[in-house]
């Protein structure tokens, strides 16, 4: 495998629930301080990397939303767990050693992070800064992986990145089925005609509509996100235009 990167810009899309590890609810600091490390090894080829980070293991709005909530609140709450877990992001990417990073939110709370710009956002990722994009759009009703495909397309990266607890996509959940199948490859729109659950429909939409080629790879893999970058295509799932 080259150790020279493949891709200058990435961005990595990590959901909420992957940050509890072994917890029931929450971030686990282990779990940050692998992923730091992960992100650290990429920084140091030189490729500029952006993080979008989900809500769900301290919030899911649309689950609250089915209980009786009103949609728009819940997704709000979101929201703001998401600024919560990528807060942690930046403080275990900081403590990585030599790494700086900012929060770019998608709704204003200045005294905590900066809001979303993305001239702002490009210059600090030139600058070899991690950027981590929080409150999804700051609109009801997206999820965050719309978020992660926009935020992929705006700063234009060349390849996005799913990181899951499985080590690609299969015909099937391989937790339940021990029939499924892996994929190596696949193309949008095959896996939206498949129903394969690899983000919501919007999201795969964007990517496609845009060329934005998708990698979903296990998280817990240490190393896979390196070897990826660097150009190791036996990991994880491609998918493209």
């Amino acid at each position: 495998m080259s150790t020279q990167p493949a891709f200058k810009r990435i961005l990595l899309k990590l959901s909420g629930e992957a940050l509890m590890g072994d917890q029931n609810f929450g971030i686990s600091p282990s779990v940050t301080e692998f992923l730091a490390g992960e992100i650290r090894a990429v920084v140091d080829v030189g490729v500029e990397v952006a993080l979008v980070v989900g809500g769900g293991n301290i919030f899911r709005g649309e689950g609250l939303a089915k209980a009786g909530m009103d949609r728009v609140t819940g997704d709000q709450m979101g929201m703001l767990a998401t600024v919560i877990n990528a807060l942690a992001l930046q403080d275990a990417l900081e403590r990585a050693g030599g790494l700086q990073a900012r929060v770019q939110s998608a709704i204003r709370i200045n005294e905590v992070c900066e809001d979303f710009i993305r001239r702002k956002a490009m210059r600090h990722l030139e600058k070899g800064r991690v950027v981590v994009f929080a409150a999804g759009t700051g609109n009801p009703f997206f999820t965050t992986d719309s978020a992660a495909a926009l935020r992929a397309i705006e700063r234009e990266a060349d390849l996005m990145l799913k990181a899951t607890k499985v080590d690609g996509i299969y015909s099937a959940d391989p937790k339940k089925d021990a029939t499924a199948t892996k994929y190596s490859e696949l193309s949008y729109d095959e896996a939206l005609s498949r129903r394969l659950g690899v983000m919501d429909q919007t999201a795969m939409v964007l990517c496609r509509d845009h060329g934005m080629k998708l990698c979903v790879y296990d998280m817990d893999r240490p190393g896979a996100l390196l070897k990826i970058i660097c150009g190791d295509t036996t990991i994880g799932t491609r998918v493209n235009r």
